[in-house]
């Protein structure tokens, strides 16, 4: 398999000691890996052998891996345990940002640094020869602070996809303190008010009669003000995994957040089938909402087929949950498998059902990102807004997107190279 290391296993390997210390990084990178899996793994390797490291790989997966989203920390997680002879200094540089070194080489991988956090775990970085806890005033290198990026600075503008595991769970705890403020609408209904600016001639001429028609007071009206809705469609295939597991945790969020001014929050997540993740938002424990959610959506790391689920939505739900002035929200990568004319048509019809659109697509995040894709190339004409959404920052801006109607983010330009 490509990628994978040369396997150099010692003569006679302590099999189920190896084997126990792979299952206890797995578990610490998020797998169940327990003591069952440890001897279902070691007969599972006894019986293969290690005739190929090909066979040794799809042993251990065959045996640990139960999810499709565990497949690419697994992966790491063996690359980098069994051999791969750079992977610690590699990590170990990523402890000294201001020191020139391994880490330059390449940026991580996904997954990587969730995999080499949790095998480096305990490991402290080694020290020079003869340096003990203090050091002389020769040998102490001092770090200009003021040069440098404050943690949570850096963990704003940090792609998900590249986030380790204590780096996302702070990062959820980020996204925990957003808020995405909505400004209210004007309604034709109207209401009474003692200092309204309209003038209310029905109450007024009511009033006069019970004064014998003489009108003595004018009475007032103001407009009535309601709160759209919002509709966020999430893509949870494989190629949107790490981002709409963050997006749906900042959903959560949303829906939860007293004040923030939406009169409901719809969720709904598509990959090759569209489902309605409502009733789970309303769950005020994250945990126990987003684990109902994905056990209720059985497409997760799947394929696309953004034109099938659109088709699913404006046929089933638009009618129920858009209402006037709706807000829709969706996060693709617009990567899609379906025919795209189908897919414009689609587009077309939601645009119209709403009040205004935004796509947050996370490949925005390349500097030099065009509309080649033809699912892209089909839905950025009937979007309003096309923006990044791959870290804490790119969600921050949405709120700014939402506060000015006139924003279009980078439809215009992308627009303008169809």
């Amino acid at each position: 398999m490509e990628g994978l290391p040369d396997l150099d296993l010692p003569e006679n390997p302590k099999l189920t000691a190896n084997i126990t210390h792979f299952a206890r990084a797995l578990r610490k990178s998020g797998l169940k890996a327990g003591p069952g899996k440890v001897l279902e793994a070691t007969r599972a390797v006894a019986a293969v052998g290690f005739t190929s490291k090909t066979d040794f790989y799809w042993t251990l997966h065959a045996v640990f891996v139960s999810r499709p989203e565990e497949r690419r920390v697994f992966h790491q997680v063996f690359r980098l345990y069994w051999r791969d002879p750079r992977y610690l200094e590699h990590m170990m540089s990523l402890m000294l940002p201001a020191v020139r070194g391994v880490q330059e080489d390449r940026a991580a991988k996904p997954a990587e640094k969730r995999a080499a956090e949790s095998l480096l775990d305990g490991i402290e970085p080694e020290r020079p020869e003869g340096q003990g806890e203090e050091e002389t005033d020769e040998t102490q290198i001092e770090v200009d602070a003021s040069l440098t990026m404050s943690a949570e600075e850096r963990l704003r503008t940090l792609d998900f996809e590249q986030m380790s595991t204590s780096e996302v769970a702070e990062a959820k705890r980020l996204l925990a303190r957003l808020t995405l403020p909505v400004k209210p609408l004007q309604s034709r209904r109207t209401k009474a008010a003692l200092d309204g600016r309209l003038p209310d001639w029905r109450r007024t001429m009511r009033d006069a009669m019970r004064q014998g028609g003489e009108i003595r007071d004018l009475a007032k009206k103001e407009r009535r003000i309601r709160w759209p809705n919002l509709v966020v469609l999430c893509d949870i295939s494989g190629s949107m995994s790490s981002y709409s597991r963050m997006v749906l945790h900042f959903l959560h969020t949303v829906a939860n957040q007293k004040g923030a001014g939406w009169a409901k929050v719809h969720g709904f997540t598509f990959g090759t089938r569209l489902t309605n993740i409502t009733r789970h938002l309303a769950t005020r424990d994250v945990d126990a909402a987003l684990a109902a959610a994905g056990a209720e959506a059985q497409d997760w790391e799947g394929g696309t087929r953004i034109g099938e689920s659109l088709h699913a939505f404006n046929r089933d739900w638009s009618r129920r949950v858009m209402g006037q002035g709706a807000v829709v929200l969706i996060i693709t990568d617009g990567l899609d498998r379906d025919d795209p004319d189908r897919l414009a048509k689609e587009m077309e019809r939601l645009h119209l059902s709403a009040k205004r659109v935004i796509w947050l697509n996370p490949l925005l995040r390349w500097e030099g990102f065009a509309p080649k894709a033809a699912g892209i190339r089909a839905m950025l004409p009937h979007v309003d807004t096309f923006r990044a959404g791959h870290n804490i920052a790119s969600l921050e801006a949405l709120a700014q997107a939402l506060s000015h109607p006139d924003d279009a983010g980078e439809k215009a330009r992308l627009m303008a190279a169809l």
